[in-house]
């Protein structure tokens, strides 16, 4: 494997260099582009529990004013080449680029790849990106929701790898690379082994589709549809399903969301998560929280409220195991339910 993508790597570089050789456009240099984002929240947990109850990732401190991420980025895209850098300071970006934390740092690399246009269809892409896979992600500019889902909390937040993307049309694209044999990693443990894939179709205007796969020895296969249909002008819905089978027999889970959205507004849009998600294994291997054999429904309220800028984003969340093993009372007692509310704000430039 390890010869083989070298290979492929060499060819990719040498084709690199002959377009390079054959480009010769004289288009003004567009310059950086600067991006990013700040964020702030308040959370009160219904149970008035002293420790975080839902197991999702972020805003996880309860009865406090806390804080999220600085998130800041610089891309540029010249002639047929481009690069992102992407690195957040602040508890909502970080324990992630290296395991659990464990070398101290306040901050996280979120992107840092290169690509190039091999033609005006195929494009090549290396380095550490956020995945494809799923419909939330880290950054809150990027989700209606300030909450996470279980599904976005299990899945991978990035990939580190190689990867080519055939646009067929404005309707159809592919892409199809290998990365390492784990996620969220920027190095490899042993090999750059796990093989990726999205199927990207968009079958009306506003409805498009994703078909994932990410698939390794290591980590394991995932599973993945996301789909986003702006219906009407004000009416928007989302979809995510996915399926992990983890490796060595370790269980997985399973699980679907909608997102409906529905602007009232120029300034305001409310909108529902509905979730169910399962805990597949039947031995150990918890995931956020729920048991081997357990289930959830979540339901997050949210609205946005746009102000330039700045948006404000008031949340309720309900939650409602399968069984009275999965959140506690603020007595310690377990019970099958959980709630919280959110009060943030996101400032995005």
């Amino acid at each position: 494997m390890k010869k083989k993508f070298l290979l492929a790597g060499a060819f990719v570089l040498a084709t690199l260099a002959s377009k390079a050789q054959q480009d010769t456009s004289r288009t003004a240099d567009p310059g950086l582009t600067f991006f990013g984002s700040v964020d702030t929240y308040y959370k009160l947990d219904l149970q008035n529990r002293k420790a975080s109850n839902i197991g999702t990732s972020f805003a996880s401190d309860p009865n406090s004013v806390s804080i999220g991420m600085v998130d800041l980025g610089v891309k540029k895209k010249y002639q047929r080449a481009l690069f992102v850098g992407e690195l957040s300071f602040g508890p909502r970006g970080q324990y992630q680029s290296i395991p659990n934390g464990e070398d101290g740092n306040s901050f996280h690399i979120q992107n840092l790849y290169v690509g190039y246009d091999l033609t005006d269809q195929l494009n090549v892409t290396a380095g550490y990106m956020s995945t494809f896979v799923g419909y939330e992600v880290i950054s809150p500019v990027g989700n209606f929701n300030y909450s996470t889902s279980y599904l976005f909390t299990n899945g991978p937040f990035q990939n580190a790898g190689l990867k080519l993307t055939y646009v067929f049309s404005d309707k159809v694209s592919l892409m199809a690379g290998i990365f390492n044999d784990t996620w969220n990693v920027y190095r490899s443990v042993s090999d750059v082994s796990t093989f990726g894939a999205q199927l990207m179709v968009s079958p009306v205007k506003g409805w498009t589709a994703y078909l994932n796969v990410l698939s390794g020895k290591r980590s394991g296969t995932e599973l993945d549809l996301t789909s986003a249909y702006q219906i009407t002008d004000a009416f928007k819905l989302g979809l995510n399903a996915a399926d992990f089978s983890a490796p060595n027999d370790g269980g997985g889970f399973a699980g679907a969301a909608l997102y409906p959205q529905l602007a009232v507004s120029k300034a305001v849009t409310l909108g529902l998560r509905g979730e169910f998600f399962k805990n597949k294994s039947k031995t150990g291997g918890a995931f956020s929280n729920i048991n081997p054999g357990d289930n959830v429904k979540a339901f997050t309220f949210t609205a946005n409220v746009k102000a330039g800028g700045l948006t404000f984003i008031p949340e309720v969340r309900l939650d409602n195991a399968s069984k009275a093993s999965n959140f506690l009372k603020s007595n310690g007692a377990v019970t099958k339910t959980a709630s919280q509310f959110v009060l943030a704000a996101v400032y995005a430039f």
